[in-house]
């Protein structure tokens, strides 16, 4: 409950994470039937980087900040559904504002298609539901993001995305995180899930993707964003995203996009990436 994304909104996590979002979404609306995204752990939804908390840090200098500059033509065709999100936002709130995952779902979701947005901390609800509960096809929910995952699924849409993102403030959050989308996956086996971890070591890493290889009913990505050596775990090194379920193009995207985005966000002479299956027909 401590925990305050707004320190850290734009940094190289975020982009990491957005990025694969809008590639997830922009995959999924090719067919016209309508989608139910659910973000677990929403937060505020929108982030002011030249705002005092943002500021305090400077996250975001080494993350969205970097990405002023073109990529190669084939890292910029995929970046381009995000770079537009980005820029639509910033036309309707301002040019520092950096769009959370619901800002960005608010951009991307149809109108048949539905979002519901969580956020246990009592202040960031009320900001994220004065900003999207008015939205006619966005519902906000003052509820424990855990709880709120089983309790939504599986939805009458029967297709979409729920996005986890934790503040992993708890011990064993990562172990947790595994726990629940298993059993999520018995209740809606078609879903899409998408899981954020933080990387300070990858140990704990390999060993949550060694249960899920053995235990998921469905297929997985490990993906991973190195912008520091992993060896050194008294830092935060990277950023990753298991996706269950995901779209089939998704791996050959991030085989071009992680490479790219940890070069050009490397802290120094380190960049690496991952982007390996898990699961039934890995």
């Amino acid at each position: 409950m401590n925990y305050r994304h707004a320190f850290h909104a734009g940094n190289f996590a975020d982009v990491m994470k957005h990025v694969l979002l809008v590639r997830v979404l922009t995959y999924l609306q090719r067919k016209e039937t309508p989608l139910r995204v659910i973000d677990t752990h929403a937060g505020l939804g929108l982030y002011d980087l030249a705002g005092d908390k943002a500021g305090r840090t400077g996250e975001w200098v080494d993350g969205i900040g970097r990405l002023d500059t073109a990529f190669a033509p084939e890292v910029e065709a995929l970046l381009e559904p995000y770079r537009k999100v980005v820029g639509d936002v910033r036309a309707r709130h301002g040019a520092s504002v950096y769009p959370g995952s619901p800002g960005i779902l608010r951009e991307l979701l149809r109108r048949q298609d539905r979002g519901v947005f969580v956020e246990l901390h009592p202040a960031d609800f009320q900001v994220l539901n004065e900003s999207f509960n008015s939205v006619s096809n966005l519902k906000v929910m003052h509820l424990d993001g855990w709880t709120a995952l089983h309790a939504l699924i599986p939805p009458k849409e029967k297709r979409g995305v729920v996005l986890i993102d934790p503040p992993f403030e708890q011990p064993n959050e990562l172990e947790r995180m595994g726990t629940e989308i298993l059993a999520a996956l018995r209740k809606w086996e078609t879903g899409v899930y998408a899981g954020w971890y933080p990387i300070k070591a990858s140990g704990p890493v390999d060993a949550l993707v060694k249960r899920l290889d053995q235990e998921s009913p469905r297929p997985g990505l490990r993906l991973e964003l190195l912008v520091d050596d992993p060896r050194d775990p008294a830092r935060l090194n990277g950023s990753g995203l298991i996706v269950f379920n995901p779209p089939w193009a998704l791996r050959n995207e991030a085989e071009i996009l992680l490479p790219a985005l940890a070069e050009r966000l490397s802290r120094g002479s380190y960049a690496g990436y991952r982007c390996e299956p898990f699961g039934p027909a890995a």
